[in-house]
């Protein structure tokens, strides 16, 4: 093969290998016009307040919520639309396009890392039990759980489900809850013997219940203090991207502690994570 064919086959796929990118380029930055057109963003909830919440009146809210819709605005997204899932389907429902994006109270973790992308994080929280008064079982930890033969409430696909099983809690014992809200209420009955969410969503539920029978345990032993981002799909990098700037304009300016904290989170320990660290790597 003559020099000059191999120097035009290696231009060739040079300019194959620019266009392409190119092409990617450009599609993910057409996702943020095509929000700009539309309106509006479809996200995916959970209706567990403080994350998330849907008023009676159908208004959307929680800090989630609300820190998405104030950047959105900001990247002249008009406003929100929520859809209620359980969060074993929220990265499914992303990867499928039925949601634009996942504002829950999603926690990044590498395997999630792998399937969609985050935003850097914006609500931390640590875990928590609810149990009955005194803690008759003294369950505090989910190898408490394991050990003593408990049963453990869940929210489906969240991270408490694997907490427990990874703890060696039997599949049987480890019940999952249709919704946030009937945990407390089997806990009440005694179908469970203890229900397992992060802090400030037991606080919520129990306030809610009025219950003086009822408590919470937190910190979970041997569990970690957990942060989440706004999910994305794949290919959506520079809708991220813009919607970093943002996020890390309102942590600077102050506009983010004034929207997290009348909810309970910390600004301080969402500044102080950073989303490669924890998903172990690129995203």
């Amino acid at each position: 093969m003559g020099i000059e064919r191999k120097i035009g086959r290696v231009a060739a796929a040079g300019f194959a290998i620019g266009l392409t990118m190119l092409s990617g380029a450009a599609l993910a930055e057409g996702e943020l016009d095509r929000l700009r057109d539309q309106g509006f963003a479809r996200i995916a909830i959970a209706n567990e307040p403080p994350w998330t919440e849907v008023k009676p009146d159908g208004k959307v809210t929680g800090a989630g919520p609300e820190v998405a819709r104030a950047i959105l605005k900001k990247l002249g997204v008009d406003d929100i639309v929520a859809s209620i899932s359980e969060y074993g389907a929220m990265i499914p429902g992303l990867q499928a396009k039925r949601f634009d994006m996942v504002a829950a109270g999603l926690f990044i973790k590498p395997e999630r890392c792998a399937a969609v992308l985050f935003s850097q994080p914006d609500l931390c929280d640590a875990e928590s039990f609810a149990v009955k008064k005194g803690n008759p079982m003294g369950i505090k930890s989910f190898e408490d759980v394991a050990t003593k033969g408990a049963s453990v409430g869940v929210v489906g696909g969240g991270t408490e489900e694997k907490l427990a099983i990874e703890a060696g809690v039997p599949r049987d014992k480890v019940i999952v809850v249709p919704d946030p809200q009937s945990g407390i209420k089997m806990l009440q009955a005694g179908r469970i013997d203890v229900y397992a969410l992060p802090v400030l969503s037991i606080s919520d539920l129990l306030k809610k219940a009025d219950d003086p029978e009822l408590e919470m345990f937190a910190p979970v032993a041997g569990t970690p203090i957990f942060c989440a981002g706004v999910a994305f799909p794949k290919g959506a990098e520079a809708l991220r991207d813009a919607y970093d700037v943002e996020l890390a304009k309102m942590k600077e300016n102050g506009e983010f502690a004034a929207i997290v904290e009348p909810w309970g989170y910390s600004a301080e320990a969402a500044k102080q994570q950073n989303r490669e660290t924890l998903c172990g790597g690129p995203n």
